[in-house]
């Protein structure tokens, strides 16, 4: 089966934040994600981190909190400061935290000149960070409406134009499955690009089994392509996140 973590904004949400750490090491985890980590110490986290032997794989640019705010600024025409300041910003608590990727968002955005905007800021961003593994991730329409980043043969191709080596594809099984309706075609098609997969149940987002996504086999294709990254558990549960976790068991 391949490397499971728990993503910490999603799961354990019934526990105080810092407390999740430990609750995802006693589930059978070893290691975490946080999509926006910034409204907690960072020095915190990574002592929660090593406590409980945890690896952190995974957290997102832009600051600030994920609630109520946009959904990244890569994308938006006239944002350049902004996103390159937060960038920075972010770095910074990558310095402590140690994520193997940082995730870049788009932004709400469309047309020619928020594609040019989207490359020229990863092209800035990769040169940047030139050690950090970046990736990108198609979000669908009905979770977030007027995202840019709103398919993988689009998320190919900003790839393909930037073409930098520590830049790659997030793929996450629900965005598939919601964007395509064929999540092992999605794969075959993209699978190759791939730095981190994250995985929910479509439609819904729930847990393993709540849904229409065949999720083991899923699993099983990842083994048989030999991806060897972490596979985030990014879904909703519909009680206590213990007793969602049989697909682990």
């Amino acid at each position: 089966m391949p490397k499971f973590a728990a993503n910490l904004t999603f799961l354990f949400t019934e526990l105080p934040f810092m407390d999740r750490f430990k609750a995802a090491r006693k589930a059978g985890f070893d290691a975490v994600e946080v999509l926006f980590p910034y409204d907690a110490s960072a020095q915190e986290m990574r002592h929660e981190l090593i406590r409980h032997d945890l690896s952190f794989v995974l957290m997102n640019v832009p600051p600030p909190n994920y609630t109520g705010g946009d959904r990244g600024f890569a994308a938006v025409p006239g944002s350049e400061a902004r996103f390159r300041r937060d960038f920075d910003r972010a770095m910074r608590f990558a310095d402590i935290l140690k994520p193997r990727a940082i995730h870049i968002m788009a932004g709400k955005a469309e047309g020619a000149e928020a594609r040019a905007t989207y490359i020229e800021n990863l092209k800035w961003a990769t040169a940047r960070a030139p050690k950090r593994v970046l990736t990108i991730e198609p979000v669908n329409p009905t979770d977030m409406p007027g995202y840019f980043l709103d398919s993988f043969d689009l998320a190919a191709e900003v790839l393909d134009a930037v073409a930098a080596p520590n830049l790659h594809l997030q793929f996450d099984a629900y965005h598939a499955q919601m964007l395509t309706g064929d999540l092992a075609g999605c794969w075959a098609a993209h699978g190759h690009r791939a730095a981190h997969v994250q995985f929910a149940d479509a439609p819904g987002r729930g847990a393993p089994g709540s849904g229409k996504s065949d999720l083991a086999g899923f699993f099983a294709t990842l083994d048989a392509a030999g991806y060897d990254g972490y596979v985030s558990a990014e879904y909703t549960p519909k009680g206590s996140t213990p007793e969602s976790l049989d697909w682990l068991r």
